[in-house]
């Protein structure tokens, strides 16, 4: 950063309010305004050719011009997906546990399915729970238990119809 004081203090005198009209012909707020344009020339002085600007006022006044004009788009459109705030008093409260009705209702075919999978032959529940909870396909399961993938696949969709005959009514899709 250079140490330009007296320059930077020229630039602002001699051209802010022709960078503030930039902005505000954007579509920003005075208050946004006045950020863009502190910000502007901070970041002027940042430039890694801020030695060469020094020599020239005009190419200076360019160069903060175009940075003032993207910074106010670029705000703009950053205030226009922003989300808008909701009001504390309208925001509702995110529930961390389900109400006791649902976590009774879970429960109950939580345990009917254990009982369920209790009653399936060995085979039929290490295939349900190598393709189901442990999710292996069908050829990771086949050799796992020593069996063909389609011998596999039979005594999947076997023990499916079995705990749905099993759950009945409580079988949730």
């Amino acid at each position: 950063m250079c140490s330009c004081g007296d320059w930077i203090a020229g630039l602002a005198r001699d051209h802010a309010s022709r960078l503030a009209s930039i902005a505000r012909r954007e579509g920003l707020s005075s208050a946004d305004v006045l950020d863009i344009v502190q910000d502007a020339f901070h970041t002027l002085l940042a430039r890694p050719d801020v030695d060469a600007l020094r020599a020239s006022e005009p190419d200076a006044a360019r160069v903060l011009s175009t940075i003032v004009r993207n910074a106010a788009r670029n705000a703009r459109r950053r205030h226009h997906r922003a989300r808008p705030h909701i009001d504390v008093e309208d925001a509702a409260l995110p529930t961390a546990e389900p109400n006791p009705a649902e976590a009774l209702d879970r429960a109950v075919v939580a345990a009917q399915l254990v009982s369920c999978m209790a009653a399936l032959g060995d085979v039929h529940r290490h295939v349900v729970t190598l393709r189901v909870l442990e999710e292996l396909s069908g050829d990771e399961t086949a050799r796992e238990l020593g069996l063909t993938p389609g011998h596999v696949a039979v005594l999947l969709h076997r023990a499916r119809k079995e705990l749905e005959r099993c759950m009945g009514p409580n079988l949730e899709a």
